[in-house]
């Protein structure tokens, strides 16, 4: 039998904790947004941004993580963001993924939002199949969608053959890319993706580039973020985190 999700608002908290996508809206934290402010200078500053942040700052007791980053990204781009371990990337994801509040500035979404954190989020004790049918489940999605995305999602990225197995049995690079298709499963406009390449195969890597390639074509976003990124020329920017300063 599989957990039953929860009902009502706490809906809408599991799309973000768990890696699932969230609904437009408003991100405050911090300091007040103020309404109908434009994206500002900074950086990857598109005319009509679907995600943009101004001024974050993140801090750890005394540890200084985030340094007043601004970013932002319009529609039909792929973003990537790198840096080495610990500069402050992931930390910054998840601010924009609503995951954890800055301790100065805000983020702003005007779109559906999908988020695959670097760990998995996925139920050792479920089958690969359970487990997307409990997140479809916490997101309401409808019975024909989910057939039809799960489908297509289970063959891009070659997990079809796992799909009774439960998740336990499978290898990192299996569960990352059930981790991945979790937050791809209701299609959401924009996605925020942490290290989504770990593990993965060279032919489900190359799979991967062939549907970003194709989200970016139909007008949806991507942010990538690695500590390794090799292949410049798939991002339409580029950017460094730098002890929690983001430049290009």
């Amino acid at each position: 039998m599989l957990p039953q999700p929860p009902a009502g608002r706490v809906i809408s908290n599991l799309r973000v904790e768990m890696g699932l996508s969230a609904e437009p809206d408003m991100l405050q934290s911090g300091m007040e947004s103020k309404s109908g402010e434009g994206p500002g200078i900074g950086i990857a500053s598109p005319a009509v941004p679907v995600l943009s942040a101004h001024g974050l700052k993140k801090k750890y007791g005394s540890r200084q993580v985030l340094r007043g980053v601004e970013f932002s990204i319009g529609a039909g781009q792929i973003v990537g963001i790198t840096g080495e371990n610990g500069s402050g990337k992931s930390t910054l994801l998840q601010i924009l993924a609503g995951w954890i509040a800055p301790t100065h500035g805000t983020v702003t979404r005007r779109t559906s939002l999908g988020y695959c954190p670097q760990d998995t989020t996925v139920f050792d004790t479920l089958t690969v199949s359970e487990n997307l049918r409990y997140f479809a489940q916490a997101i309401r999605l409808p019975e024909p969608a989910f057939r039809q995305r799960t489908a297509h999602l289970l063959g891009l990225l070659q997990l079809n053959k796992f799909e009774h197995h439960p998740a336990a049995e499978l290898s990192g690079g299996s569960r990352q890319k059930l981790n991945l298709i979790v937050a791809l499963l209701d299609d959401p406009e924009l996605l925020l993706l942490d290290e989504p390449c770990s593990g993965l195969d060279w032919s489900t890597y190359l799979h991967f580039w062939e549907f970003a390639n194709a989200t970016r074509a139909a007008g949806k976003s991507i942010v990538i973020v690695s500590h390794l990124i090799h292949e410049q020329s798939y991002f339409d920017a580029l950017y460094t985190m730098r002890e929690g300063v983001l430049s290009s």
